[in-house]
């Protein structure tokens, strides 16, 4: 290895990274700008390292958004701390296989000792089943493979021997306002998306108890309720203690949604909109969004350890891995990859970078910058802010003259580089949709971009006039 490389490689990080506060949000190259820079020849020679490097860098940096800015409010993207980004720098160094121990001893002790902290910090059991997988879609997909072991279990049925063909029907219950990934994960486990019975939500997105019992009183069979603490456009939370209420008079299983509005629980003065969700039997996170390590980490955490690891043992009849020893972690009961990398070193270094009162401040920061946020534009006759600001989600709506120029308005401001957001629909109408999600975040950073929202909107609301 050329230490001149590492070196040259953690300059151009720290370059990036101190240019954040003033660096366009924005990418700035085109698509074919871009396919013109990285679409070099394949030769059949090698090249020296550094120098792949650095014309990498030259090519690929014009395309870079930067999601590490402390202005990006687009989808619910995090930063990352200083000790994961390093911790991420080590975990390729060092190369282990996640799956299990004897893949790497310390990167099996580190992801337990991390998934112990994080059911702390999240208030959740302590001996609930915790995988760590690439992002929440696949937690989803893990906790609800866990939640179809058991409800075919209990129906006398060996999903993971026998498969679909043939067994009880399970009926799978979400509200109409779910994410996307939930769908996709349904569908991955062949429980079909189409078939789920959607639960009508309020105005705010929030499952509407009152017609899940109706609905869970229809029908008979295994069932799975899929509740949602953050909806992704309003950061609505569903009303945990009825939904967990009704999912165990009902004998079903109660699966949380908790992409980024779980991390609420770490926060003592946020937790009590998250009362109740204690009580569901498995729950998805993010540890890439408001815990702010780099990507490639959600959480799947299941109460029932044995249908947890029932699901996903992909261990099990690999006759060339020797048993256990001791109780040593092996990852690869937990997550549906068997090999993978290994994620813990990120979630660890975090943890001991922030512990619980700096989780807990970050957290209630953006959550007071995105009311900060609601505040400044709402004072514009020309924004509706459209959610009650909870989280750290805050949707607005631009109308010129009775006109809806909302996406007009995203486009300017996308362009314009200040800051970054993305548009969304909302009661069938485009609006915009404010996520803040990064540790860096300042209230100066919101004023900032508050500003360059509305000097853009000023702008075509003049160029519609």
């Amino acid at each position: 290895m050329d230490p001149e490389l590492l070196r040259r490689t953690a300059e151009i990080a720290a370059e990036f990274l101190t240019s954040l506060p003033e660096r366009p949000v924005r990418a700035d190259a085109s698509l074919d700008e871009l396919r013109s820079a990285l679409r070099v020849a394949l030769e059949d020679g090698s090249r020296p390292a550094l120098q792949v490097i650095e014309e990498l860098v030259a090519a690929a940096d014009p395309g870079v958004v930067g999601t590490q800015s402390p202005r990006y409010f687009g989808f619910v993207i995090g930063g990352a701390v200083d000790a994961a980004i390093a911790a991420d720098w080590l975990t390729s160094v060092w190369h282990q296989n996640g799956a299990g121990y004897l893949g790497g001893p310390s990167a099996a002790v580190a992801e337990e000792v991390a998934c112990e902290w994080l059911l702390d910090v999240l208030g959740l059991p302590d001996d609930a089943g915790v995988g760590l997988t690439t992002g929440c879609q696949m937690a989803h997909f893990t906790c609800l493979a866990a939640a179809r072991h058991r409800a075919l279990a209990n129906a006398g049925w060996d999903v993971e021997a026998d498969g679909l063909f043939g067994a009880p029907p399970i009926r799978v219950l979400v509200g109409a306002k779910a994410h996307t990934t939930v769908f996709a994960a349904l569908r991955m486990l062949g429980l079909g998306s189409r078939r789920v019975e959607l639960v009508p939500a309020d105005d705010q997105g929030r499952m509407r108890p009152s017609e899940l019992a109706r609905l869970l009183s229809s029908g008979a069979g295994p069932a799975i309720v899929i509740a949602q603490v953050g909806e992704v456009n309003t950061g609505a939370i569903d009303d945990m203690p009825a939904i967990a209420r009704l999912a165990r008079d009902h004998r079903a299983w109660c699966h949380v949604d908790g992409a980024f509005g779980l991390w609420a629980a770490a926060s003592p003065a946020l937790r009590g909109l998250v009362e109740g969700v204690a009580e569901a039997d498995s729950w998805a996170t993010d540890a890439h969004k408001w815990l702010n390590v780099p990507y490639d980490s959600g959480i799947a955490i299941v109460r029932d350890r044995a249908a947890h690891a029932a699901a996903m043992n992909s261990f099990a009849g690999a006759v060339y891995i020797p048993p256990p020893q001791h109780d040593e972690r092996q990852q690869a009961e937990w997550v549906p990859e068997f090999s993978r990398r290994a994620r813990g070193f990120t979630v660890y270094a975090a943890l001991r970078e922030l512990g619980r009162v700096g989780v807990a401040a970050l957290v209630e920061r953006c959550c007071g910058c995105a009311r900060l946020m609601a505040e400044e534009l709402a004072r514009d006759p020309r924004v509706t802010v459209l959610n009650e600001v909870v989280l750290n989600q805050v949707l607005v709506r631009f109308v010129c003259d009775g006109a809806n120029v909302t996406d007009q308005v995203i486009d300017a401001v996308q362009r314009e580089g200040t800051c970054w957001m993305s548009g969304t629909e909302w009661d069938g109408e485009p609006a915009m949709r404010i996520s803040v999600s990064n540790w860096r975040t300042t209230e100066d950073d919101i004023r900032r971009s508050a500003r360059a929202i509305l000097a853009q909107a000023g702008g075509v609301a003049r160029a519609s006039a």
